[in-house]
């Protein structure tokens, strides 16, 4: 199996059917371990969960642990480029040959739990991919997002060292409640005795409920913004200078990462960190080296051009709302020009409604990946005119982004988000049609 051929068995599993048993994935998820030969247990796990956030305070936590020596393995999702990039060690993706090598050799074990369980998802593949992997690779340590939710996801069947959860907000619904109390429970579900679960989360009901959720399971909770204090930050385009103080330590922090809410996700690694033994825990100048050397592609991610550009990957209100936030910390007394295509399966209209708080301009687009739909950009429109924005519906993404950039001012900042997938696409052909033609410098 080469690594096309990989990319072709794995998206036909996209749309497979669950198992009706409602543990499913847990049930599933071990059964497939064990044919592996459980790898996830060869190492020592970090599993970390929330509505946002969540990625990127895993990749704050496992590049300070490869600043500290430690060979470190990262699971996230969803990828930005390719499916190599969810199994990644010390930064650097799983190669395409070692893909579907690794695919070739774990092929054995989805037959025979296809047998009995049904076959392993799209997800659950990938992320036995990235157990196994790591494992081959010896690593010291692996930092694993979760997918969705917590209770029933796939990565649940992990015993880290320390949980945390980054923040609750209204996403998934259809799967995880329609309150953000229902949804805290069920990310709650990764907390596990004698575990200690680091929280960001800010609101009294979802704090409670996961505050109960670690009682009931004997797991010490961690509250960050009980335990951390931010330091009023100095921010530039490219980066944003502030201390974190916890119990144990002052960090200075260096992040090449924009918006308040990577403030809140480099504190929650920060503490997430401090719950580790003497054995795995980094010292302060390895935790500041790490967040200084931070590569978070598609998050708040800044070209300097006439105008600007963001790329963001705000696919749920709760994310729109951070970025603008952001946005008009960072960049404030500007405009902004927004290019937006949303999932078919997202709350558009609330994750419009987020974006309406911007002085901005608005350009509908779609994208086009397998396994995947898009609002039609028309759509978007009718619903932003319900709001009261207006916007313009242009079907091809490139088109759109070009038109947004001719319209807006020299000083403006244009804003591609809405969806990982117009980012990867828009991202993709701005790297390579003008960020390497020299023209955003």
């Amino acid at each position: 199996m080469n690594f096309e051929q990989a990319k072709t068995y794995l998206l036909g599993t996209v749309g497979e059917s669950m198992s009706r048993r409602e543990p499913y994935r847990l049930d599933r998820m071990r059964a497939f371990l064990s044919e592996l030969g459980d790898p996830q247990e060869q190492y020592p796990t970090l599993h970390i969960g929330g509505t946002s956030g969540k990625g990127s305070t895993s990749t704050m936590i496992a590049s300070a642990l490869t600043a500290s020596g430690k060979r470190t393995g990262l699971h996230t999702k969803p990828h930005l480029r390719s499916m190599v990039e969810r199994a990644r060690i010390d930064g650097a993706n799983v190669s395409e040959e070692r893909f579907a090598e690794l695919l070739s050799e774990m092929m054995p074990a989805i037959e025979s739990v296809t047998q009995v369980h049904s076959r392993p998802s799209y997800y659950e593949t990938l992320l036995a991919l990235a157990f196994l992997h790591f494992a081959s690779e010896r690593v010291d340590a692996a930092v694993i997002e979760v997918g969705v939710g917590g209770k029933l996801d796939g990565t649940n069947v992990i015993r880290p060292r320390v949980c945390a959860i980054t923040n609750v907000g209204l996403d998934h619904t259809d799967i995880l409640g329609e309150t953000l109390e229902e949804i805290a429970a069920d990310k709650a579900g990764i907390a596990k005795a004698g575990i200690p679960l680091v929280s960001a989360v800010a609101d009294p009901g979802p704090r409670e409920v996961i505050e109960r959720a670690c009682r009931d399971a004997g797991a010490p909770f961690v509250p960050v913004l009980d335990a951390t204090q931010i330091g009023e930050p100095e921010v530039h385009p490219f980066s944003q200078q502030f201390t974190v103080t916890t119990p144990r330590e002052t960090y200075d922090v260096s992040l090449p990462a924009l918006g308040d809410f990577q403030q809140r996700n480099a504190a929650t690694a920060i503490l997430v960190l401090e719950q580790l033994d003497d054995t795995l825990r980094p010292a302060k100048e390895a935790v500041e080296r790490g967040l200084s050397r931070l590569n978070l592609p598609g998050r708040m991610e800044y070209f300097p051009s006439h105008p600007a550009v963001v790329f963001d990957v705000a696919h749920n209100a709760d994310k729109a709302r951070n970025l603008v936030a952001s946005l008009l910390h960072t960049f404030p007394e500007r405009r902004f020009a927004f290019v937006i295509a949303i999932g078919a399966s997202k709350d558009a209209p609330e994750i419009l409604r987020a974006f309406a708080g911007a002085p901005a301009t608005f350009f509908f687009t779609s994208f086009e990946t397998e396994g995947r739909t898009a609002t039609k950009p028309q759509r978007l429109a009718n619903i932003a005119d319900s709001l009261g924005i207006w916007g313009r519906a242009i079907a091809d993404p490139v088109e759109a982004l070009n038109i947004a950039r001719r319209n807006a001012g020299a000083d403006d900042v244009v804003v591609v988000t809405g969806s990982t997938f117009v980012v990867a696409e828009l991202r993709d052909w701005w790297m390579e049609h003008v960020a390497a033609a020299g023209q955003a410098g």
